[in-house]
């Protein structure tokens, strides 16, 4: 098993300010004792904040453990795990349990489960529990969920008392190889997707693969779009190994899905140390973003799930990339045949192309008023662009290019 990230590396520069700031003793006294059985692999996120580990593994069948790894990083006795109604008759009161078996006050609060739900009014629930029970600034938060419950609790600790210690358990695929690491946190707007947020990295996160044994094979299929995601701006040799290995996928073989959450865990977290707060790498992990957001808020938040929107916006990215001349045809049918053994869609619906266009202008690539798209030089290299005709773009959307 990889080295534990070393209390001393934690300790460096956790936080901005002494808010966050744990004693080393804190750690000393507990972090040896953890069971870490069944976590098969540790990567650390490096950020000016702080660094944090992800921990990967699979719990066993009969012994679901998501809280002996992330105590050491619960700050403080009051923790609130923000929870969905789907997830929480799953896993919330084994969780429940083994906090307050810790001596912890755990209190908790359920929404609904839905991206339509990822907006001010839900989050107001948040902070009213919060209020009503009386929680002070060294308290806890725990993300227990897909990516709208992490977005959402990320956005309520960074900004409940201006900030407050979170922790990512991610339930879902698509939240395990992407949101939840970054600290990329918010809620939607009518008018845009995560137009309002903040950056606010968690203290841990924990990814069990066991939790994709009662996910929905919808819900599956979605993560995996951000999963071929890094392989197409990252790295072709990856998207060898997805195609190769697209039946064990589909099966959800755990040790295939832990290994490939590691390696699609690892791009992010690259790209997140080099580039924190999307000022210039970190934006090509946005490839097909700039699309699938014109399809969810345009087809109302929740009809499509995030990730088939995703997976149409890079059929269009590489539509426009083709267009331009950067990559063949056979490189967009094959990928598109990957969507599809993954049970995606690839085919956008039809969407007025200045109706699309007016909404890509929300967009917060958007600089000095230029959409600026991030499309495919070649399988595995990703650019960010505004030179591009406005015809071509509006014939990628209206569905005239194909």
């Amino acid at each position: 098993m990889p080295k534990i990230l070393k209390i001393s590396q934690m300790q460096h520069n956790r936080f901005l300010n002494d808010l966050f700031i744990l004693p080393i003793s804190y750690f000393t006294d507990h972090f040896e004792s953890i069971p870490m059985t069944h976590i098969a692999s540790t990567l650390s996120v490096h950020t000016q904040s702080h660094d944090y580990p992800i921990f990967i593994g699979t719990s066993c069948a009969d012994d679901m453990d998501l809280a002996s790894p992330i105590l050491p990083f619960i700050k403080g006795k009051q923790v609130l795990i923000v929870t969905n109604t789907t997830v929480a008759p799953l896993y919330l009161v084994n969780l429940t349990n083994r906090l307050m078996a810790e001596h912890l006050t755990v209190a908790s609060c359920i929404l609904p489960d839905g991206e339509q739900y990822k907006n001010q009014e839900y989050i107001n629930i948040i902070y009213d529990m919060l209020m009503k029970n009386h929680f002070t600034r060294d308290c806890t938060l725990i993300a227990l969920g897909g990516g709208v419950i992490g977005d959402m609790t990320g956005f309520a600790a960074a900004s409940f008392m201006r900030g407050v210690n979170f922790i990512q358990v991610p339930t879902t695929l698509l939240a395990q190889v992407d949101s939840s690491v970054g600290g990329k946190t918010g809620i939607n707007h009518p008018l845009g997707k995560n137009m309002i947020g903040a950056f606010w990295q968690p203290a841990c996160v924990l990814a069990d693969m066991r939790t994709f044994d009662t996910l929905p094979k919808r819900e599956f299929a979605a993560g995996l779009a951000e999963v071929v995601k890094y392989a197409l701006i990252f790295d072709k040799d990856f998207l060898d190994w997805l195609e190769t290995n697209a039946i064990k996928i589909n099966a959800r073989d755990a040790q295939i899905l832990s290994d490939m959450v590691y390696r699609c865990c690892d791009y992010k977290a690259q790209i997140v140390a080099s580039d924190e707060r999307e000022s210039g790498v970190r934006a090509l992990l946005n490839f097909g973003h700039t699309f699938g957001h014109v399809i969810e808020t345009h087809m109302g938040y929740g009809n499509w799930l995030h990730g088939e929107a995703v997976a149409v916006g890079m059929v269009q990215a590489m539509l426009m990339s083709y267009k331009l001349g950067f990559i063949g045809w056979h490189e967009m049918k094959r990928v598109i045949d990957l969507l599809q053994i993954f049970n995606l869609p690839v085919k956008p619906p039809y969407i007025e192309s200045s109706v699309a266009l007016d909404l890509m202008g929300h967009d917060k690539k958007v600089q000095d008023g230029n959409i600026r798209l991030v499309l495919l030089k070649k399988l595995g290299r990703a650019f960010v662009t505004k030179d591009f005709d406005i015809k071509t773009l509006m014939q990628v959307l209206d569905g005239t290019a194909y």
